[in-house]
């Protein structure tokens, strides 16, 4: 749709309205007459869970995450564009096989590398992953190369974020997980509105690829940030 006019590809957002209509229908949860008491009973230990160091920093690392990878979503087509004139077909291209290595890779590799080497450890793995990825986007100008590392980059998004919630889920009782894995979410959100207001500055002063390059930083850090992190007791 962007290549018939740019405007367009923003009505895709109107598919939403069926589907909540949808979900209203069929996604019907029972009432708790009990539910109020329950939550205000339960405030105090939600608090005590979110003032946590380590639910902080899992907080900050879904943060990052999404500003990282929001770099790629913003700045990745203007570079397309400037390297080999990508049109939006192409940049769409791109960024879909991005997508579907995170899907892929979240739904079938991330909870078994997990197991395998540690969760801090793989976090880290992922982060590393789209660090590296994120360091070569400056040298890519041709279509072979440009898709694997796209793919790359959203297998290494895909092991990091199903992991970092799995954390998330380990520092709540059952009872309060749907409130601590909620505001997770809504860091995600702020990361995402974080990137342009931080790399903005950065492309408009320096240029293209130091953008990538400081987002490649910030993704390493991060990794290396978990990997420091010492497993801890499961509330589960």
């Amino acid at each position: 749709m962007g290549n018939i006019d740019w405007q367009y590809s923003f009505y895709l957002y109107g598919l939403g309205l069926p589907l909540a209509a949808i979900a209203a229908v069929l996604l019907k949860e029972g009432q708790s007459g009990q539910s109020s008491v329950i939550l205000t009973g339960q405030n105090q230990q939600l608090l005590q869970i979110l003032r946590q160091p380590r639910t902080l920093q899992l907080y900050l690392t879904l943060a990052l995450a999404a500003s990282v990878v929001y770099s790629v979503v913003i700045y990745t087509p203007l570079y397309l564009r400037e390297a080999i004139g990508a049109t939006p077909l192409l940049n769409g291209s791109v960024l879909a096989v991005r997508a579907i290595g995170a899907a892929i890779v979240s739904a079938l590799v991330a909870s078994r590398l997990a197991k395998a080497v540690g969760t801090e450890r793989a976090i880290a793995l992922g982060f590393t992953l789209m660090s590296l990825t994120l360091v070569t986007i400056p040298f890519l100008d041709q279509l072979e190369t440009i898709m694997p590392t796209a793919v790359l980059f959203g297998m290494g998004f895909g092991v990091v974020v199903p992991n970092v919630y799995d954390r998330l889920a380990d520092q709540a009782p059952s009872e309060l997980r749907s409130s601590v894995l909620a505001i997770g979410t809504g860091c995600n959100s702020l990361g995402q509105f974080i990137s342009p207001l931080a790399l903005g500055p950065v492309w408009k002063y320096a240029g293209l690829p130091p953008v990538f390059y400081v987002a490649a930083a910030v993704a390493l850090g991060t990794g290396l940030l978990n990997l420091l992190q010492r497993p801890q007791d499961s509330h589960r």
